[in-house]
């Protein structure tokens, strides 16, 4: 990906590429309004850059075709404004602004899920679960990992933490609203985690269906959200297993690196294998490139490999690299509160929206 994949504008206000009109944003733009429009600059897409006043970042802008691939377009003025190329080297869809709701739930439940660490699984749940509550879904959050960085990352201290998930599964006729926490996201509540949850993967070993623990602890909370994200641990054990049981779908985050790569064959195993014996209605909902460099062929070989490995499975929104990600686990909120203008935060709003696609195309 370089800065002219979503330029939205540059040449003259429309343009012939042999017998093939071009219409560029510019033409689009006056024909919509007569008013005069400021003449923004785009954003280099780069690590770590916010976009100053003046610029902007809109990953579905239209953009004026190089005259090689124009060549290649239908005269259809639609198809030609839509099929524009993304970092997985297929044409980029427009993923529009979803309405907003009268009513909310049921919800659906996504399992947030890769065995392998350090790949983006905490920050895609909060910065997806913002996203989504910005386009007024109500979002709840679960973590469900012992180490409780989806609790630290919204702020909470999990130490300091009385009752928790661990209490949710483990005491009969506790109320998930004494477990609840309201983040300072409007319309995204938090299921924290600690230390505790550790102990819950041995305690459950003796129970009948322990598979479905946490499916009986959401049970009452589905009326109440659209989304329930639920941050699973690095591991493939019995509280993955339980967040998969209790999931209508999986996102696997995918660091596009390789011995992450490696990890993807035997997770898509184990969701099969609790779709046949568990969850009949688990779905991949799709697979998430995270932590993308495009300046490094290693980086786009991976993604390359992914994308013909599993094709529509692989998210056309790619989460690339910045040190925005790390600063706003510091500062315990969203990247779309945190630095709302930046790259990242356009990357996660735009995911939503390809989320909320998918899921209305079911």
């Amino acid at each position: 990906m370089n800065e002219s994949t979503f330029a939205p504008g540059g040449g003259q206000p429309g343009t012939t590429v042999g017998s093939v009109a071009v219409r560029t944003f510019e033409s689009r733009r006056a024909e919509t309004t007569t008013e005069t429009q400021p003449a923004y600059a785009m954003a280099p897409f780069n690590d770590d850059n916010d976009l100053q006043d003046g610029q902007f970042y809109d990953p579905d802008a239209e953009y004026e075709p190089d005259p090689e691939y124009a060549a290649t377009l239908a005269p259809d003025a639609a198809r030609q404004r839509r099929e524009r190329v993304g970092p997985t080297g297929r044409p980029l869809p427009y993923f529009p602004i979803p309405n907003p709701l009268t009513d909310h739930g049921p919800a659906k439940i996504v399992a947030m899920c890769n065995q392998k660490g350090g790949v983006g699984k905490t920050t895609s749940t909060i910065n997806l679960g913002a996203a989504l509550a910005e386009y007024g879904r109500r979002v709840l959050l679960v973590d469900f990992d012992p180490q409780g960085a989806l609790s630290v990352g919204l702020g909470v201290n999990p130490m300091e933490l009385d009752i928790t998930v661990y209490n949710l599964l483990m005491e009969r006729g506790l109320a998930a609203d004494e477990v609840l926490l309201k983040t300072a996201v409007p319309g995204m509540d938090l299921l924290p985690s600690n230390i505790d949850l550790s102990a819950a993967e041995v305690q459950l070993v003796s129970e009948v269906a322990r598979e479905s623990t946490l499916q009986r602890a959401l049970k009452p909370l589905m009326a109440d959200y659209d989304y329930i994200v639920i941050d699973c641990q690095p591991s493939l054990g019995l509280l993955t297993v339980n967040a998969l049981t209790a999931a209508h779908s999986v996102i696997v985050p995918l660091e596009c690196e390789f011995f992450a790569l490696r990890g993807v064959a035997l997770l898509t195993e184990t969701i099969e294998k609790v779709r046949e014996r568990l969850n009949p209605e688990l779905e991949l909902d799709g697979i998430l490139a995270t932590m993308y460099d495009s300046r490094t062929v290693h980086s786009r070989e991976v993604l390359a490999r992914v994308v013909e490995a599993f094709d529509e499975h692989v998210f056309h929104t790619v989460i690339g690299r910045t040190v925005r990600f790390p600063e706003t686990t510091v500062a315990g909120e969203p990247i779309t509160t945190y630095a709302s203008n930046s790259v990242g935060a356009a990357a996660y709003r735009q995911l939503a929206r390809e989320v909320l696609a998918r899921c209305h195309a079911e």
